[in-house]
């Protein structure tokens, strides 16, 4: 029988969130159990190898959260003041324009190892205003 890498992967996922994200954390040994035994006796030496190695990388703690500059931080408050959008359809599409092109001033201004990530907080501002527009001409 073959690994269901899916269905591997969404338990190893939903394994980290309750050992390193939930507010009652888990059993970290009882996690990694559960995650074996969805590896068939008979997978290959591959899929052994790889899925072993995450499962033993559940017991690492996750790495700190990057330093974030003053950029970033004000990118994130121009994202919170336009998310989401307020007003008329018109006003709504135009809030997130504005907020988006403010944004990526910012990224503009911002170091090499930051203006994607600031950058990429734009993304969900343009699908919004998208979908805002598509259902407008409904």
């Amino acid at each position: 029988m073959p690994l269901d890498i899916p269905a591997f992967n969404m338990a190893l996922n939903r394994a980290y969130d309750r050992v390193h994200r939930s507010a009652q954390p888990a059993d970290l040994a009882a996690e990694q159990d559960k995650l074996r035994a969805l590896v068939p006796a008979d997978a290959s030496e591959h899929d052994r190898t790889w899925t072993g190695h995450l499962v033993n990388d559940l017991a690492e703690p996750p790495p700190p959260p990057p330093e974030r500059s003053d950029l970033y931080r004000e990118a994130v408050q121009i994202h919170i003041a336009v998310y989401p959008p307020k007003g008329t359809t018109d006003e709504q599409i135009a809030m997130l324009e504005d907020g988006r092109r403010r944004i990526w001033e910012l990224a503009d201004r911002a170091s090499a190892d930051e203006e994607d990530d600031i950058r990429a907080l734009t993304e969900d501002l343009k699908s919004m205003e998208n979908w805002i527009a598509n259902h407008r001409s409904r």
